[in-house]
């Protein structure tokens, strides 16, 4: 394994992506390359990318991939895609669209079926970039797959959250304001050629002038046509400003905090069988005992 660690952290696109497919289906030897691997993580920087399907999120991954190489940056990008039907595997949108990046040594980019996980990231994400930390990618950024309110996980795990939007949205706007609204630390009006941008923009203003964020930052509004390239570097002056505006270490801080939680609870529930967790869900359901019970029971146990 020690090969293999030096080999993801000289860069070598073939180890990080064999060290991916590893981490992905959850190998018993994945944690165990996890854990040698995350002292030598902690310098990249981390961008989701979140929004609504049709939103232009891939176009405009690939336009900001196009500008962060011109500084000479190593990049990589989680994509993470929508699951298919038929083989349970990433249905690859993605790769499609950034096909001019792939012949890039300093770009890896990686497609992740959702696998029915809700939030818009696959279970596997977390690792995936503390994989690609490890491998010397300066900038990761995080593509979600087209999310609706709730679906918030991204802000748990990026520095900078980047909510796409498009005009045309109308009342959309107001309905998904309780959730993906507020997480937002820049707002992309992509496509801002069509008709509806001016007012896409009052709408988002009249939301912000309603919200009270605890580190008093205001996201800032940026108007971009993602497949024509404008805008591109607004988007990077905003998503700096923020970071240099706001501590990343609180970020980080909490957002390891519910991670570590998140990790515990995985862990307890796959301590627990099937079939224990089904018998204990009949005798729940008889009331032949409480859940309060059994839970402490299971807690005292593992």
């Amino acid at each position: 394994m020690t090969t293999l660690i030096d080999r993801i952290r000289s860069g070598d696109v073939r180890s990080i992506a064999r060290a991916a497919t590893t981490i992905e289906n959850r190998r018993p030897e994945a944690e165990k390359l996890l854990t040698r691997l995350f002292p030598f993580t902690g310098g990249a920087v981390t961008i989701g990318i979140t929004g609504p399907p049709g939103a232009g999120k891939s176009t405009l991954v690939a336009q900001l991939v196009t500008t962060l190489r011109a500084e000479n940056r190593n990049i990589g990008v989680l994509a993470v895609d929508p699951t298919s039907p038929y083989t349970g595997g990433a249905i690859l949108g993605d790769r499609i669209r950034m096909q001019e990046h792939y012949g890039d040594p300093n770009v890896f980019i990686r497609s992740m079926a959702s696998r029915g996980r809700l939030g818009g990231l696959a279970s596997a994400t977390m690792d995936l970039v503390l994989l690609l930390d490890a491998g010397g990618m300066d900038t990761i950024v995080i593509e979600t797959v087209g999310v609706g309110q709730d679906e918030v996980d991204i802000a748990r795990l990026a520095d900078v959250t980047v909510l796409v939007l498009v005009p045309g949205m109308g009342d959309d706007v107001q309905a998904i304001k309780a959730g993906i609204m507020e997480i937002a630390d820049v707002y992309v009006i992509n496509k801002a050629d069509l008709p509806g941008a001016g007012r896409l923009q009052s709408e988002i203003e009249a939301q912000l002038s309603l919200a009270h964020r605890t580190d008093g930052w205001v996201p800032p509004i940026v108007q971009c046509v993602a497949s024509e390239g404008k805008g591109t570097a607004d988007i990077l002056t905003a998503v700096r400003s923020f970071r240099a505006s706001c501590s990343r270490q609180d970020r980080v801080l909490e957002n390891w905090a519910l991670r570590l939680r998140e990790m515990f609870r995985e862990r307890l529930t796959e301590r627990i069988g099937v079939t224990e967790l089904h018998a204990a869900a009949e005798e729940v359901a008889s009331r032949r005992r409480d859940p309060y019970s059994i839970v402490n029971e299971w807690l005292e146990r593992h």
